[in-house]
């Protein structure tokens, strides 16, 4: 047992001496008494490939600092054999940036101090030792770590966009829908919406939504897109005052969480909206500042190898069209216009020049416009329409500002020099050059290089809005008056508020209505032609529009079903239930006049003839049916308040009235023998079709009163 614990104390001393070889190694024939000897919050931060950050807090009393590194080994070296570099630093040094590293490789570091004392002792004494391990060269981690932090911004984008649209509530619709009387109204609401709500993309997608509901016209929409424009280059002095400058908002991001959360899980719908707000607001500036640590991990701002590089890339058009080329794919990659704005921001504090980061912010503009026609690809005629007219106003834009992109710098350059930030240009050689190593000047000259650009932009093409709305409705038709299926008023980029939602619907329903209708005229024209081409044709069509009744009764049905999941009021549940009904009710007209073209295809095969007085009274019974269609598609533009039910039930009377008339004439040229056994049968049924679809034309207009 003796030898057991021999060995063990002997162990013990040896791995004590193995753990403090590295603070052993200093002055050894010094005793120093370093109980005095205070060294804190020591720790290593923007490690990249081949620099680290080392920071420690301030040490009293010092005459001089120290600070000293190496490589670390797996195999045990003496004290005495480690090679040290060491650095003396300033005696209130903090921190110390150390280069030239080798990637992939841990070092152990000391801050060591020398104090001023009475006595002749003047040692250094050496802090525990600290590690620190350097990245890889550029590869997937790297990228992973970026994307997941641009991933973070994003989401706190989204998260703060929807907080304040739920804030804002219905009142933020009214003003949109308020404030667009004219061009310059809708100008500066689109402005003052997004920079509210920060998203050019929210208000594109609730202005559609207006129009889609009959709110706005295509005009009024364009002078809202514009505004959104202006709107939107908010975002780059948000992230330049908050995000970059000596006052960084991620610093108290975590207290707004701390007050955004408990607010989150409240039942109060304006409190709730209010966390989500403001639990976005600092995710926002979290995910920027690990953009920020990322990006700047990769060195990228001490290499000067790949500064020289891309600076040297600068000065000509063909830069000038390759960097607005890359800002329009980045902005299609992170499908963000705000997103890509924090990337080239970043990067300007990373060599990256002001003249190709205003060109990559040219391409920003493009890119956002081009994710909007991606997304309108799904989209209603409307979602295209304003899609094209923000492409073809940022397009417009950027094709003027590369004309005169070399003299508007130099103008932005020249009014920054004249400021306390200094000129953003870094060529030493340029007139205007103030300051080279000011890069939060390069920030500030590029958000006021965006937001100048596109107040120019708009207020050159405002008095062309009318061409504009022209233009891409020529470009982009509407289907609705073919024979292709073609939802007009519903799509994907609705937004989902119940009311504005219903809205939508309720014109595509009177649109519905006018569909079935047209199969009216179909049939009436199918019973009276003898060319059997033409009557091939319009059994054709008569089967097309069954089919697009069909799909049409589908797709409003399954839009209606969504709204429904969402929190509606008795009023609003009452409305979508009656929209359910017509649109069942309309479906059920279509099958019917598809099964009365199908008894006519039967009597034209089998060669059986109605007289003319049969034919006659037929025509004028779906003559009946064609008024009754008439006040059903008025009552289905109509609010529930304008509609006279009486109207209709009269309409309904007088198709039931000749029904039983035709009935009973019927059964008396029957008794007569004035018809064929097959002739009776087909009459029979298709002015019992034409009463059924009476019927149904009647529940519609009933329903749209809440008879139902």
């Amino acid at each position: 047992m003796k030898t057991i614990a021999v060995k063990y104390f002997l162990f013990l001393l040896f791995t004590l001496s193995v753990a403090n070889s590295d603070s052993l190694a200093a002055d050894k024939s010094v005793e120093i008494d370093q109980t005095d000897i205070i060294f804190e919050n020591i720790h290593a931060t923007k490690v990249s490939t081949d620099t680290a950050l080392l920071q420690w807090n301030s040490i009293p009393n010092v005459e001089s600092l120290f600070l000293r590194y190496h490589k670390a080994s797996n195999k045990f070296i003496p004290a005495d054999e480690i090679q040290w570099t060491e650095i003396e630093l300033e005696n209130n040094a903090t921190k110390c940036v150390v280069k030239q590293l080798d990637p992939s490789q841990k070092y152990k570091w000391q801050i060591g101090a020398r104090y001023a004392r009475s006595d002749t002792n003047s040692g250094k004494i050496w802090s525990e030792t600290q590690s620190f391990q350097t990245s890889d060269r550029f590869g997937l981690l790297q990228v992973l770590i970026i994307l997941g932090a641009l991933g973070f911004f994003i989401y706190g984008m989204k998260i703060m966009s929807e907080g304040i649209q739920k804030l804002a509530g219905t009142r933020l619709k009214r003003i949109l829908s308020a404030m667009t009387t004219n061009r310059f109204s809708g100008v500066f609401t689109g402005f003052l919406t997004t920079s509210l709500i920060q998203s050019s993309s929210a208000t594109t997608v609730m202005i559609v939504s207006f129009v889609n509901a009959g709110l706005l016209t295509l005009r009024q929409a364009i002078g809202v897109i514009m505004g959104a424009n202006i709107g939107t280059t908010m975002t780059a002095w948000l992230l330049v005052i908050l995000g970059f400058s000596k006052f960084s908002l991620s610093t108290y991001s975590l207290p707004l969480i701390a007050f955004g959360l408990p607010l989150m899980l409240m039942k109060k719908s304006q409190l709730k909206a209010l966390g989500e707000f403001l639990v976005g607001f600092a995710l926002l500036f979290i995910g920027l500042s690990a953009l920020k640590d990322s990006v700047e991990a990769l060195g990228l701002s001490e290499n000067q190898q790949f500064i020289n590089w891309i600076n040297s890339m600068a000065g000509g058009f063909g830069s000038t069209l390759l960097f607005i080329l890359i800002g329009t794919l980045i902005t299609i990659v992170v499908q963000s216009s705000s997103a890509a704005m924090a990337l080239t921001l970043i990067f300007v504090g990373n060599g990256l020049s002001f003249e190709l980061a205003a060109a990559i912010v040219l391409g920003e503009n493009i890119g956002t416009t081009i994710t909007a026609n991606i997304a309108a690809l799904i989209g209603n005629i409307h979602a295209k329409r304003a899609a094209r007219a923000h492409f073809v106003f940022n397009v417009f834009g950027v094709l003027w500002m590369t004309i005169v992109f070399g003299w508007f710098l130099s103008g932005i350059a020249d009014f920054m020099g004249s400021t306390e930030w200094g000129s953003p240009i870094t060529d030493v050689n340029h007139p205007g050059y103030d300051s080279s190593e000011n890069k939060q000047s390069i920030r500030i000259a590029l958000a006021l290089f965006h937001t100048v650009f596109n107040i120019i932009n708009t207020l050159l093409l405002i008095g062309l809005v009318d061409f504009i709305a022209k233009t891409v409705t020529k470009l982009t038709h509407s289907k609705g008056e073919d024979d292709s299926f073609s939802l007009e008023y519903i799509g994907t980029g609705s937004i989902k508020t119940p009311e504005l939602s219903l809205l939508e619907a309720k014109k595509e329903i009177a649109k519905f209505g006018k569909i079935t209708a047209k199969i009216s005229r179909f049939v009436q024209q199918l019973l009276i032609e003898h060319n059997s081409k033409k009557q091939s044709q319009l059994l054709d069509k008569v089967e097309k529009y069954e089919e697009i009744t069909d799909r049409v009764e589908l797709e409003v049905a399954n839009y209606l079903s969504k709204v429904s999941e969402g929190t509606l009021t008795e009023v609003t549940s009452i409305q979508v239930r009656g929209m359910l009904s017509i649109v069942n009710d309309l479906e059920r007209i279509g099958d019917i006049y598809y099964q009365m073209s199908k008894t006519i295809e039967r009597k034209i095969e089998e060669k059986v003839w109605f007289t003319p007085n049969q034919r006659d009274k037929l025509m004028k019974m779906m003559g009946l049916i064609d008024e009754a269609f008439v006040i059903m598609t008025d009552n289905l533009s109509l609010s529930t308040s304008e509609i006279d039910i009486g109207i209709a039930r009269q309409k309904e009377n007088e198709i039931n009235e000749y029904r039983d008339y035709l009935r009973k004439k019927h059964l008396e040229s029957v008794e007569k023998g004035n018809y064929q056994i097959r002739n009776g049968m087909i009459f029979t049924d298709l002015f019992s079709s034409c009463e059924k679809i009476g019927d149904h034309i009647m529940n519609v207009s009933e329903a749209l009163v809440g008879e139902i």
